[in-house]
């Protein structure tokens, strides 16, 4: 990480331990680790984000069932990914969750995770669309830039920390609430746009049928909930797509 001022630093930390300095049950170097994590957040490189996507990734393996070598989920997508395993630099691993739910990710240090439910619903095109999709977070830069504004709230729990109690005690099982909320992470319609695109890109690089995109993104929307719940709407997306094609 590069080297910061001393000045900012102690300004901001400063500026931390006054907000609370009414309070007796303050933790100052919880504080000061807040007003760390402020500065860190914009700073984190490459190698950082990657650990911490690796430790968000890995709390959420243990909190879900993973499919098995053997299973059929997990060799129908092994057999789709098989020469997809590095992309635009990024290496890639793929694993399933054995979960009814139409749900996907992907993070900064390549791990994608495709849920069992999306895969009943998808052809063999329509998931290496989501999945090109989910990539293209990952080589765009979003997924990077999501971690790093949810290590910089973590911030300001660490804020609430300090003042200790139940709120607190929330705040500092970090790595579950991190993992929680840079795979829930909200993208931008800009941000949904360019990885639609990559999505078809993938594609159409890769030999499979373009439309497929339009398909799945139609499938998805109808379901009103699941992957696409909290993205710009699914409809529009699809008829964005299938005019570009």
């Amino acid at each position: 990480m590069p080297s910061l001022p001393l000045m900012p630093r102690a300004l901001i930390t400063a500026a931390l331990i006054g907000m609370f300095a009414g309070c007796d049950s303050i933790d100052s170097q919880l504080v000061t680790s807040a007003a760390m994590d402020v500065l860190q957040a914009a700073t984190l490189t490459n190698d950082q984000i990657r650990s911490l996507s690796k430790q968000a990734v890995a709390a959420q393996d243990q909190q879900h069932q993973l499919a098995p070598a053997g299973n059929a989920y997990q060799q129908r997508l092994q057999r789709l990914v098989a020469n997809h395993l590095n992309e635009n630099g990024s290496a890639l691993n793929f694993q399933v969750y054995l979960k009814n739910e139409s749900n996907a990710f992907a993070l900064a240090d390549g791990s994608v995770r495709v849920y069992s439910g999306l895969m009943d619903k998808l052809t063999d095109d329509e998931l290496l669309f989501v999945i090109g999709h989910e990539i293209g977070h990952v080589v765009r830069g979003h997924s990077k830039k999501a971690a790093q504004v949810t290590y910089s709230v973590s911030a300001a729990r660490k804020g609430v920390a300090a003042l200790g109690g139940v709120p607190g005690q929330i705040a500092q099982s970090a790595i579950g609430e991190f993992s929680q909320a840079v795979i829930g992470a909200q993208f931008s319609q800009a941000e949904e746009k360019e990885a639609d695109d990559y999505g078809v890109g993938f594609l159409r690089r890769n030999g499979h049928n373009v439309q497929a995109a339009v398909s799945a993104l139609r499938k998805l929307g109808n379901e009103g909930g699941g992957l696409l719940s909290s993205h710009p709407n699914p409809q529009n997306r699809a008829d964005r797509v299938a005019a570009s094609l």
